[in-house]
């Protein structure tokens, strides 16, 4: 048959899929792998109605074999073949689908065909490696077969063939070397193995291969070195059959940890396991794990979140972001649909409605298992938080809080009455009866959040208070604002006003008050009477809007930046330093700003923000003891 040229816009875009849609060259084995198990599926199919077919299913099978002096590779199937009007319609026309079509008039809820193909460019992604291609064919009930041969976009011709057998053989003619391009990889049979458990592992038909290993045979004479001879034989390549689509009873402990360590290279077991199968508008198999401890490069740019995606059994992505938010990217796993919609190429994967539905379900999966693995093993749970607990507070302040309500139950914080992590929802069931507000208090460690003046009040009365160690806490509260209708509250808050008497008339200290705002000038906001401090002299507050602890963060992240949080000066005026206050502001005003300077100095130490001039303050006090 004489040469027939590819219409213009096949020409266009067989060049444009050869260098723009593929990314990965090693690709073209798993489209064209996908392509053969289409043809076993649909020959798979007609033997239930056909008695000629004389085949059941385990009789399939896709064959690869290579000759690496004519640098060829070769896929063989035993489907459904192809007639010469197949040829023209399949691959004649690129973007044509035979497997499409054939999914159309079988119905789309037939269980005993799963057909990959939906597009029909796969094929073509062979001519990435390739430069020559010949298709060998026999369709199921023919007579004889038809050979299709193509270099490329320049056209294909057709020919009668001799094919004994039904089924279809690939023939693709690797490429030479050039100086940027080493094709003679794929010529290795290592390579071929490797692209099969990496994409097709899963495919329901035995991947067969001649694979060559050096056997050892021993010598008949004592002490004779042992001699190794190559032992080709028959080998399947692939498992066939996923873990995750095995029902849940049928599956160990053992098996779901063996295989999370093996696929993602984890030498621990997960401290979580889920396995995951709807029905319905949407179908889905999901297996997904959470490590016991985080990847070496979690907290690095260097992280990829995301988890595998398949359609059918063959991996689309290695990492699909789309489907786990950022706040669960520690998660691992597998996601198989055959319900994606995919474009032509199966590596660019359409946004569309069917992932937002699977991503959304698995979310809260993800939350709900996480919240029985709270419940039932608070141990294990604990080391989850050490680990992760970080993430999801940054899952909370990101978006403006989107993730929320999502994500507030699953928080843990030290209880200053516990001594331990505790949840919201279990601080909120120990509240007193009269208390309004959850109260936190923020610092460096527990051991200096303790120790803060400002506490010393609620520790007294028994009240529990959330102590935050990390610099992201404090965003934390200002997107939760409120838990269960309880207001948080910061125990170092200037305008808290709890266990206090904000009745009390502070006017007759109005006059020390101005003295010390005149003697601190800018350094302050305003000076005030405590109603909370009770054996400590001083305390600094902060006043609306930024904490202490945002000053120190903004401080760390942009040295320059000058943001300051309102400095609000509280002093005890049950305190023997306020007595002394007073009585030199009467008798000797200059030592007296000197007092007011060094309480200052130390209210500032004690909510840990640096003094400006610490060479200045020691001299400061080394003056009042002469």
């Amino acid at each position: 048959m004489a040469k027939q040229e590819f219409k213009a816009e096949s020409k266009r875009l067989l060049d444009m899929m050869i260098n723009s849609i593929y990314t990965h060259k090693e690709i073209f084995l798993r489209e064209l792998i996908s392509n053969a198990s289409d043809a076993c599926d649909k020959r798979s199919y007609l033997a239930l109605t056909d008695d000629s077919v004389g085949m059941s299913r385990q009789d399939f099978a896709i064959s690869l074999s290579v000759d690496k002096v004519a640098r060829t590779i070769t896929v063989a199937d035993n489907g459904i073949g192809m007639s010469q009007e197949d040829l023209e319609n399949n691959l004649g026309v690129i973007a044509a689908s035979g497997s499409y079509k054939f999914k159309q008039e079988v119905g789309a809820d037939t269980k005993d065909t799963d057909v990959i193909g939906q597009f029909g460019v796969g094929f073509y992604s062979a001519f990435m490696i390739a430069d020559h291609i010949t298709v060998s064919s026999r369709k199921q009930g023919a007579d004889n077969g038809y050979s299709w041969e193509s270099d490329g976009a320049e056209g294909y011709s057709i020919e009668v063939c001799d094919k004994e057998t039904v089924g279809t053989t690939i023939t693709i003619h690797v490429k030479d070397d050039t100086e940027d391009e080493h094709y003679s990889d794929f010529l290795e049979d290592y390579k071929l193995q490797q692209l099969v458990r990496k994409y097709s592992d899963y495919i329901r038909f035995p991947i067969q291969m001649d694979v060559t290993k050096q056997e050892r045979v021993d010598s008949d004479k004592e002490g004779a070195e042992p001699v190794y001879i190559p032992v080709t034989a028959t080998e399947t390549l692939n498992s066939m059959v996923p873990i995750w689509q095995r029902p849940k009873a049928d599956v160990t402990d053992e098996e779901y940890n063996a295989f999370y360590q093996e696929k993602f290279h984890d030498y621990t077991a997960p401290a979580r396991t889920l396995h995951v199968g709807v029905e319905g508008n949407i179908t889905y198999k999901a297996m997904l794990f959470v490590p016991a401890q985080p990847a070496m490069d979690f907290y690095t740019t260097e992280f990829k979140k995301g988890l595998q995606l398949y359609s059918s059994g063959v991996m689309i992505m290695d990492s699909c972001g789309d489907l786990v938010g950022d706040h669960f990217r520690f998660v691992r796993g597998i996601v198989d649909s055959p319900d994606l919609s995919l474009n032509i190429s199966r590596e660019l994967l359409q946004h569309d409605r069917q992932l937002r539905v699977i991503a959304n379900n698995l979310e809260k999966k993800i939350k709900s298992d996480l919240m029985k693995f709270m419940t039932d093993d608070r141990d294990t749970y604990n080391e989850f938080w050490k680990h992760f607990g970080r993430q999801l507070k940054y899952g909370i302040t990101a978006e403006y809080g989107a993730k929320k309500d999502l994500l507030q139950d699953l928080l843990l914080f030290y209880s200053s009455t516990e001594e331990k992590f505790v949840s919201l929802g279990e601080y909120v069931s120990r509240m007193k009866e009269d208390q309004t507000s959850i109260y936190y208090a923020t610092g460096e460690s527990v051991g200096r959040i303790a120790k803060l003046p400002q506490i010393e009040g609620l520790q007294d009365d028994g009240v529990e208070i959330l102590y935050l160690t990390e610099e992201v806490d404090e965003f934390v509260m200002q997107i939760l604002r409120e838990y269960n209708e309880k207001p948080f509250a910061s125990a170092l808050d200037a305008n808290r006003g709890a266990n206090g008497d904000d009745t009390q008339d502070d006017s007759a200290h109005q006059s020390t008050l101005d003295f010390v705002k005149e003697a601190l000038g800018d350094a302050i906001a305003s000076a005030k009477v405590s109603h909370t401090l009770k054996s400590h002299p001083v305390c600094l507050t902060a006043g609306e809007g930024l904490s202490f602890e945002m000053e120190k963060y903004f401080a760390t992240m942009q040295p320059d930046s000058q943001i300051k949080a309102q400095r609000i000066l509280e002093l005890n005026t049950s305190h023997p330093s306020f007595a002394a206050l007073e009585t030199a502001i009467s008798a000797d005003p200059e030592k007296a700003k000197q007092y007011a300077q060094l309480l200052y100095a130390q209210s500032l130490l004690i909510a840990g923000l640096p003094l400006e001039d610490p060479s200045a303050y020691t001299d400061l006090v080394c003056g009042l003891m002469v």
